[in-house]
């Protein structure tokens, strides 16, 4: 007997959503061209579609996040059996990392996109949706926090990145790969990600930054923070390194308590306390700067701000961002 799933699509807005004009811009619709397409989806799925936001992808703020957030968690309450979220890739990653880390939920949760608009040639918005819903309503899906799937691959949204600009096999993970595919009989998981800790959190704490670092930086933007600056991620050089003169104004920031994350700016492997010399990992390790291993800078600065925000601080704090399996 086959059991028809219930899985509710939260539209955000994005490329998926667009439409191209006649000098060849891509724009945002008034009217969102995937409401009300339906003819595409399996005979075993009921569908809702919702327009909770309509924003291009750099819009996208962590409370529209969390609204998000709260909107599944209602959604599941309500019955549903899954939720597909389409959006925006310039900060796809960012908005299914903080759903990774804030959804305490067996419920497959799956966020997906485009690259192309839905009138250019060779759009695959429809593709990635219907291969989203079928992985929503997968069975298999259930208890592997938040997916984002696009051409075909099913990616966690924990490692995953955009690589490309304008390439339609643009999400990738670096070294670990995806952990599934969408094929025309069913979704295939392949490997499987260690458990993660969850921070349920209703609020958000702001003021949390990013910084890049570069060859012959000094501390001029460390200085620049504000006075109420909550945290700070910096994304080192190689395996975690920094230029000296950063040294004294990050030792002022962390005089005034301040929790500093520190990951490589290497599209590739993580971060580690290896060089001792000054401004070497071993160093900024001592001065006790947080190593977080295997994320981004962008996800990083996603992982202490929900920290922060759920409350933790000191070691707590550090251990939750430093551990390399969540």
């Amino acid at each position: 007997m086959t059991v028809t799933k219930h899985i509710l699509v939260l539209h955000t807005g994005g490329t998926i959503s667009m439409t191209e004009n006649s000098e060849g811009d891509i724009i945002p619709s008034q009217h969102n061209p995937l409401l009300g397409a339906d003819s595409f989806v399996p005979a075993d799925v009921e569908l809702t579609t919702e327009e909770i936001f309509n924003l291009p992808s750099p819009h996208m703020t962590p409370e529209r996040m969390l609204e998000l957030v709260k909107r599944i968690r209602q959604a599941e309450k309500e019955g549903s059996d899954g939720v597909v979220i389409t959006h925006g890739t310039d900060t796809l990653e960012e908005t299914a990392y903080f759903l990774d880390l804030t959804l305490d939920s067996a419920m497959p949760v799956v966020v997906t996109g485009a690259m192309r608009s839905s009138n250019e040639i060779g759009s695959d918005g429809l593709e990635n949706l219907q291969s989203a819903i079928k992985t929503a309503a997968s069975d298999d899906s259930r208890n592997k926090g938040t997916l984002v799937v696009m051409n075909d691959e099913i990616h966690t949204a924990r490692f995953v990145t955009k690589t490309h600009t304008t390439n339609v096999a643009t999400f990738r993970t670096p070294t670990f790969g995806p952990v599934g595919l969408v094929t025309k009989d069913g979704v295939r998981f392949f490997q499987e990600l260690i458990n993660q800790e969850i921070c349920a959190i209703d609020h958000l704490v702001d003021k949390v930054f990013l910084i890049k670092a570069y060859a012959g930086m000094d501390g001029t933007l460390f200085d620049a923070l504000p006075e109420d600056t909550h945290g700070l991620t910096i994304e080192a050089l190689g395996a975690g390194n920094l230029p000296p003169t950063t040294l004294p104004a990050i030792q002022r920031l962390l005089d005034r308590n301040i929790p500093i994350v520190l990951v490589s700016r290497c599209f590739n492997g993580v971060a580690q306390a290896v060089y001792n010399y000054e401004g070497g990992g071993v160093q900024l390790k001592k001065m006790g700067i947080i190593f977080c291993q295997g994320l981004n800078g962008q996800k990083a600065r996603i992982k202490l701000q929900v920290g922060l925000s759920d409350g933790k601080q000191g070691q707590d704090l550090a251990d939750f961002v430093d551990n390399a399996v969540s």
